[in-house]
């Protein structure tokens, strides 16, 4: 493994900074809308080297380190990858997280690592960063396999509930620490989100499977089909003999926008609509297995991360319009720059400033017209962003025979409510000390999106990481 010298001169980094990016290599539109395949193509050696070799070593910490949720050495894994040291890169990335293959895919490096790189803020063309981190990572488990590490056994058991990558992060590092882990979900198989909601084209669910079997093999059990609050209960599981207990359920309620007519046939829910068109059946529970009817012109509602997904999805399940209805611009738009292009190369169209107010049957009852109003931006919220204010009698008509609701979420009450002491606060979240994750009640902690509210991927799996170390000083 080469040791990264932290000594560059400035000859060095200019001469760096001259390097020119070969960009990303992505797959046509035309050809990528047709399938749910990955869009960006396994990258060659050369290519990787060559990329990596356009980073400028800086200062430690980097400003990317600094600005990455999981703190990953981006600049020493950018030193290995440029000496063609692939798995020691890759083992730097696993050093800090759990699921690096994934991160490099779905982060939103433009607003994390790769908006923070110098180069870009020089007004040159950034470090495909997460393109790396996958590329590494993925690279590793292809061709050397990956282990999870494991200590001896303390004879601590801890129950996870739910699958998702706050609990499979928390799992990762527990097994590390010696700890029997068992993960219970209400669905069928682990991943949560991952499995159930990311589309394939932006995670392949083999290598979700993967990483499930890197932590089985380390001893990590998976139960399934089990709603915790309804099925079992958190203090039937203290009574089984788990010791800790880390609650991970994230938040799977989707956010509805309470317009007449949002029941209609033709109107679905986000994660319904991408759980069934992502999703292979066998992991499904029956009510789920059928695919949803497409229509021809299909609206999806909302500026996020899921809304996207959900524009994509409905390209290549074969509707001849795709269209985004957004209250604000595109610059308060919070979903991922990188998908919103391939988005827009893909054929999908937005309509920013558009606020729908009721949804309307055609003869048959379903689904035919959205009545939306023009929308402009007034003071920023609390958040920092514009307020969309309605534009009085501006009403319109948009025809559509689907529309897809990708408003948000709430949490689900089952469990909270069901296990007395408890706290929560806004919305149903769990109430959890943010530095621990202990929550009211003592053995029991919590992290992800449970108790931050929706975020990313890379922070609830960072929550996990944490909330192991912390749960293993209160079993010890």
């Amino acid at each position: 493994m080469s040791t990264l010298p932290r000594d560059f001169s400035s000859q060095d980094r200019k001469a760096r900074m001259a390097k020119a990016s070969h960009g990303l290599p992505v797959r046509p539109a035309a050809e990528r809308v047709n399938d749910f395949n990955e869009p960006i193509l396994w990258v060659d050696y050369d290519w990787a080297r060559h990329e990596a070799s356009r980073c400028i070593h800086c200062p430690d910490p980097a400003p990317c380190q600094r600005a990455c949720p999981a703190k990953n050495d981006i600049s020493y894994a950018m030193w290995l990858i440029e000496h063609g040291h692939f798995v020691d890169a890759a083992e730097v990335y696993r050093q800090t997280n759990a699921l690096p293959e994934v991160c490099g895919r779905v982060c939103p490096q433009d607003r994390l690592c790769e908006g923070a790189c110098v180069r870009g803020n020089k007004g040159g063309q950034t470090i495909p960063l997460g393109t790396l981190e996958a590329f590494t990572t993925t690279y590793q488990r292809r061709t050397h396999g990956y282990q999870v590490p494991t200590a001896p056994s303390t004879g601590d058991r801890v129950a996870i509930i739910g699958a998702g990558p706050a609990g499979l992060g928390c799992a990762e590092q527990l097994l590390q620490l010696g700890h029997a882990v068992t993960i219970f979900d209400a669905r069928p198989a682990p991943g949560g989100l991952l499995t159930y909601g990311i589309p394939n084209f932006k995670l392949e669910k083999s290598l979700v499977n993967e990483i499930w079997n890197s932590l089985a093999s380390a001893g990590a059990e998976f139960v399934g089909n089990t709603i915790i609050g309804k099925h079992r209960t958190i203090d039937e599981l203290l009574h089984d003999g788990f010791q800790a207990v880390f609650i991970a359920i994230g938040v799977g309620v989707d956010v509805t926008l309470g317009a007449p007519g949002e029941h209609l046939p033709g109107v679905y829910k986000a994660i319904d609509f991408l759980v069934r068109s992502n999703t292979s059946p066998k992991l499904l529970p029956p009510e789920l297995r059928h695919r949803p009817v497409i229509g021809k012109r299909i609206a999806v509602i909302g500026g996020g991360d899921t809304a996207l997904d959900c524009l994509r999805t409905a390209m290549r399940l074969g509707a001849d319009d795709v269209f985004c209805l957004y209250r604000r611009t595109e610059t308060e738009m919070p979903g991922r720059g990188k998908d919103r292009k391939m988005a827009l190369e893909e054929g999908v169209r937005f309509q920013y400033l558009t606020q729908p107010v009721a949804f309307h049957p055609g003869p048959d009852g379903s689904l035919a017209h959205i009545e939306c109003l023009r929308m402009e931006l007034g003071e920023p919220d609390e958040k920092g962003r514009r307020k969309p204010i309605p534009v009085e009698g501006s009403n319109f008509i948009i025809p559509a025979d689907m529309a897809v609701l990708a408003l948000g979420f709430h949490p689900d009450p089952t469990l909270t409510t069901a296990t007395p002491g408890l706290q929560t606060r806004d919305w149903g979240l769990l109430f959890a000390n943010p530095e621990t994750g202990a929550t009211t009640r003592l053995g029991l902690f919590g992290g992800g999106d449970i108790v931050t509210g929706p975020d990313l991927v890379v922070t609830a799996m960072t929550a996990g990481r944490k909330a192991a170390h912390i749960i293993h000083a209160y079993l010890g």
